[in-house]
């Protein structure tokens, strides 16, 4: 049996942000549970920089949080006038110019787009809430199990901003335009049940059964050779951008180089 993250020691511990490798699975815990894993600039660093020191053998990394709750979004002080110290607050980014703050924001955005790189599955273990930055840092993972007390919400436009750490490009794809727009804008809470129901989570567990769900997903995506899980997430990935006739010349592509490598022919 693996060991389990815990036994092995971290590769990155800061700032809110535990990274541990145990062979082909990684783990990325959010550690700041006393403040239901409230995000900040700093915390986005660290997340960027765990995907930067994922080792070449990891083939699923698991997304985690301690505590009641996954993520409940934004530090409040983010919004605050005088912001975190050492941070550009609100109003310092809303003085800046175009070039700066679209800087500032793609940064920001840099933690939340390695999850669906094509050499790794990525999926979340979400329970409590999920809420804002929360929310949209599920969405980065290319699949979420969640517990029975789940509560997803998007509440930026409540508070007169958008969703601008990529949640919205997955969002729209897993439930559809209209739904999401429902739930962005009215920030209203999304359970368990319907998380499932709706297709923005893969499966609902109690919380007590989240981590063993979780293993024995990962267990399950370890099963298949990584060029062949590698190659269909690929596919899978540009398939909405494609038209059909398109993703079928993708699919005889990638049949081919699958074909090749495993007759020994390939390059």
């Amino acid at each position: 049996m693996a060991s389990s993250p815990q036994d092995l020691g971290p590769v990155l511990d800061k700032d809110g942000v535990r990274l541990t490798v145990d062979d082909a699975i990684a783990t990325v815990t959010l550690t700041n549970p006393a403040k239901r894993n409230a995000q900040s600039p700093a915390l986005w660093r660290a997340l960027t920089e765990a995907g930067q020191l994922l080792p070449g053998s990891v083939r699923v990394v698991v997304l985690r949080g301690e505590g009641k709750s996954f993520s409940a979004g934004l530090d409040r002080q983010m919004l605050s006038p005088e912001g975190i110290p050492g941070e550009p607050s609100f109003v310092d980014l809303a003085r800046s110019d175009d070039a700066a703050l679209d800087a500032a924001i793609a940064g920001y955005q840099d933690a939340f787009t390695w999850w669906r790189r094509n050499d790794i599955v990525s999926v979340a273990a979400v329970q409590g809430h999920a809420i804002g930055a929360g929310f949209q840092l599920a969405l980065a993972c290319d699949l979420r199990i969640v517990a029975d007390d789940v509560q997803f919400a998007m509440r930026e436009t409540s508070l007169g901003l958008v969703p601008d750490l990529t949640g919205t490009h997955p969002l729209v794809g897993l439930v559809g335009y209209a739904r999401a727009l429902e739930i962005c804008a009215t920030g209203r809470f999304v359970t368990a049940e319907e998380s499932v129901t709706i297709g923005l989570a893969n499966l609902a567990v109690p919380a007590a059964d989240l981590d063993g769900a979780v293993q024995d997903l990962a267990a399950a995506l370890l099963a298949a050779p990584r060029d062949a899980v590698i190659e269909t997430k690929a596919l899978l990935r540009g398939a909405l951008g494609r038209t059909y006739d398109e993703q079928r010349g993708a699919e005889r592509a990638a049949q081919a180089r699958r074909l090749r490598d495993l007759a020994g022919l390939g390059e």
